[in-house]
């Protein structure tokens, strides 16, 4: 941990890397992490190595620079959860919070990104940012969901980027801003329509290239299916709460195996 104070926040960072043990199974030579960032190895299956990442404290507060880091090498599988939802606090420290996520896939491996929902409560302030690059034959199911304000509360302010880029090309790069000083129309009927949780999955896959997955709408109009300029789909939803998104985007997910 690189230190703590009232002024500058909390730095951190966690680290995975996932590596095929010559065996066929996929092993975990580096799996650290620092302050409330604690990744913990689970019972696998089959070939695919698990990882959960735990909440040792409170965060990310206001000031507080968090950052994951996943490897994924040639052929190696992983699958990355986590425990409990992470809550975005205000805190002592002036300025945002920073959550940065940075994932990479070799050729032939997969990687499953499944953490659990993030939460913006009032007062916070938390910048998000996902960076994807994935080989050309490279596997990703990537879900990220967040919550505005926890029951019967407004929400704090939340910027969120997932960019994306296979074999070097930029396929995706997209920005949500909602709460407090956002930009206006965030809560209109052309970005949330009113609702409380939003949540995307970027799916990658090499047969994508040639069997690209329709682009449709699910769920009443709460989800659609988009395709990328490249092996892979977005699908975005909304949803007055989490467990109606959880459903939405699993139900997405089972219709593009």
């Amino acid at each position: 941990m690189d230190g703590v104070s009232a002024t500058a926040g909390l730095r951190a960072t966690a680290r995975v890397r996932a590596r095929l043990d010559g065996r066929g199974h996929t092993a975990l030579p580096e799996l650290d992490g620092e302050g409330p960032l604690a990744p913990r190895r689970t019972r696998g299956s089959g070939t695919e190595a698990h990882v959960m990442l735990v909440g040792a404290m409170s965060g990310p507060l206001g000031g507080d620079r968090l950052r994951v880091e996943a490897v994924v090498e040639e052929g190696a599988r992983l699958r990355v959860g986590s425990v409990a939802a992470t809550l975005a606090l205000p805190g002592q420290a002036k300025g945002e919070a920073h959550y940065d996520v940075a994932l990479t896939v070799a050729d032939g491996g997969e990687l499953r990104w499944l953490p659990e929902q993030l939460i913006s409560a009032r007062g916070s302030d938390l910048y998000v940012t996902t960076r994807v690059d994935l080989a050309a034959t490279a596997r990703l199911v990537l879900r990220e969901e967040q919550v505005l304000g926890r029951t019967g509360e407004e929400p704090g302010r939340l910027t969120s980027r997932l960019t994306a880029r296979i074999a070097g090309r930029l396929v995706l790069d997209q920005e949500l801003a909602c709460g407090p000083c956002a930009p206006g129309g965030w809560d209109g009927p052309a970005v949330l329509a009113g609702h409380r949780a939003v949540g995307q999955l970027l799916v990658a896959r090499p047969e994508f290239a040639e069997r690209p997955p329709a682009a449709r709408v699910l769920g009443d109009g709460r989800a659609a299916v988009t395709p990328l300029a490249g092996p892979a789909v977005l699908v975005t939803a909304v949803a007055p709460d989490a467990l109606i998104l959880r459903r939405l985007l699993d139900e997405a997910l089972a219709s593009l195996d």
